[in-house]
């Protein structure tokens, strides 16, 4: 059964049950999101939305994404990530990959993309909008344009009308939806990495993204009278599917709003980017008893956080997950079996089931499986997704020895920073660990550098503790003190090219 299929079903079975809590309490019920999901995908279908068709999507995680989102691929269409806060190069590039025949934005973002004194603000921020409301489809004329929010000045005209579209009829029996006849055929696009010259997206079909999120469901219990206080989509949707309340804090919650709502509305589980839940826990060293499991993931756990963690929630199992894009989840491990970990690099955990592991001659991580995309845009289909990452296996762990892209060169060694990080930030007082190299133009070697997050004495503890822990081609030639290591992103990943442009001499 695809994604889709499995929440309309769900849906069907408990229409009275609260599916989801918006940032400002609004409650919706199952058999709401089910009548409004299929309003969407009638409205579009009766606006010409055909099988295929690309959604360009610039629509902030709340209820109306959702919903929007899941009724364009009911409707058969496909939903494209593309953000447009990416800079006008990036953007067109990745506009002509995509070639999206609609646009999904909220109006607030149309006026802001058209009008000339929102875009000289915007400009003065720092956010350079692509105009929405001109954009065409290669060699087919203007695109077809959706609207959420109140009509603005700059939203196009013949724009569809969100609200427009809630209101529309929905067949009350269950049609037949994109998906039931060909699982296969893309569902999401989700553009991740590459140049303006060549950007690279990951193509998500109904099937792979189902699997997905059964997968998650295998791992962690749920059910009706569990509440998920997340803003992430890849749990929020097993959530829904699994009959349980997707509590969604608003956008910019602060870390000391997004643990009283975990309080107020009774969690159960909660999600969290492993630098997001130490914020939380600075507001709130202690969460919610209610709380049964604790998921971090998008970036490595650090053993600090998820020591804070187990100690903020006693009664809860914390859990660390390991995913990418383009499959997801591939493994899961407890804090409890992360930090018994003593050997080199960051203990995975088991594969989940179904999910394929080999290892390359080079130690790079290949991986297959029922979860695994389509493949990359414009590309060949996937059968085996190489990672980019090293590994090895200790009985049937997986555990992460590093990227094969942040090795450094220091004379015959080669040094991977993700071997050692996890050992050193285990290390007392260590809150973070970082290790970067810093080109010596003259020798061609690197100078290696280890930044970390701790008091100002830890350089000369850590002299003499790092002996004993990493290898000796491993210590490093200098130990930078910081606040905080700089992050990237939504998923606030650790931003390797900025730390080493601090750390620099």
């Amino acid at each position: 059964m695809t994604l889709v299929r499995r929440l309309l079903d769900q849906a069907a079975r408990t229409p009275e049950a609260v599916a989801l809590v918006a940032g400002d309490g609004a409650e919706l019920t199952y058999g709401e999101l089910r009548r409004q999901v299929l309003a969407v995908r009638h409205g579009l279908l009766s606006a010409g939305l055909a099988a295929g068709d690309g959604v360009l999507f610039s629509v902030r995680p709340a209820p109306e994404s959702l919903v929007l989102a899941l009724g364009v691929v009911a409707a058969g269409g496909v939903v494209v990530f593309a953000d447009p806060g990416a800079g006008p190069e990036m953007f067109t590039a990745r506009l002509r990959l995509a070639r999206p025949r609609w646009s999904a934005a909220e109006s607030v973002l149309y006026a802001g993309s058209r009008l000339r004194p929102v875009r000289a603000y915007a400009r003065r921020r720092g956010l350079l909008l692509p105009n929405l409301a001109d954009l065409r489809v290669p060699g087919a004329g203007p695109m077809r344009h959706i609207h959420v929010g109140r009509r603005l000045p700059g939203v196009p005209r013949g724009a569809l009308s969100f609200a427009d579209l809630l209101r529309g009829d929905a067949p009350k029996s269950a049609p037949q939806i994109a998906g039931d006849t060909d699982p296969d055929a893309p569902a999401a696009v989700i553009f991740t990495s590459g140049t303006t010259a060549s950007p690279r997206a990951v193509v998500h079909t109904q099937a792979s993204l189902a699997a997905a999120l059964e997968l998650f469901r295998a791992r962690l219990p749920l059910g009706p009278g569990d509440v998920v206080h997340t803003d992430q989509l890849m749990l929020g949707l097993p959530t829904l599917i699994a009959g349980a309340r997707w509590s969604m804090p608003p956008l910019f919650c602060p870390p000391a709003g997004f643990a009283r709502l975990m309080r107020e509305r009774g969690a159960t589980h909660t999600f969290c980017v492993p630098v997001h839940l130490a914020e939380i826990l600075d507001a709130a060293p202690e969460l919610p008893p209610p709380l049964r499991h604790v998921l971090l993931g998008a970036a490595p756990a650090p053993a600090a956080i998820l020591r804070r963690a187990a100690a903020a929630a006693p009664s809860a199992e914390v859990l660390s997950v390991y995913a990418m894009t383009e499959i997801l989840p591939v493994a899961i491990a407890s804090a409890e079996e992360k930090l018994a970990h003593l050997a080199s690099g960051d203990l995975l955990g088991v594969p989940l089931p179904g999910v394929g592991v080999r290892l390359a001659d080079d130690g790079e991580l290949l991986l297959s499986g029922p979860n695994l995309c389509r493949g990359y845009l414009g590309a060949d289909p996937l059968t085996e997704l190489p990672t980019g990452d090293l590994a090895r296996l200790d009985g049937d762990r997986l555990v992460l020895m590093g990227r094969k892209k942040d090795m450094l060169i220091r004379g015959k060694f080669n040094l991977y920073p993700g071997l050692y990080e996890p050992a050193i930030a285990a290390l007392p007082d260590v809150a973070e660990a970082a290790i970067v190299g810093v080109p010596d133009p003259h020798t061609g070697d690197e100078e290696v550098v280890l930044a970390v997050v701790g008091p100002s004495h830890l350089p000369t503890r850590l002299r003499r503790a790092l002996p004993d822990v990493i290898d000796h081609d491993a210590l490093p030639d200098r130990i930078v003190v910081l606040d905080e290591l700089p992050r990237a992103g939504r998923t606030r990943k650790l931003d390797r090219d900025r730390l080493r442009a601090m750390v620099a001499p």
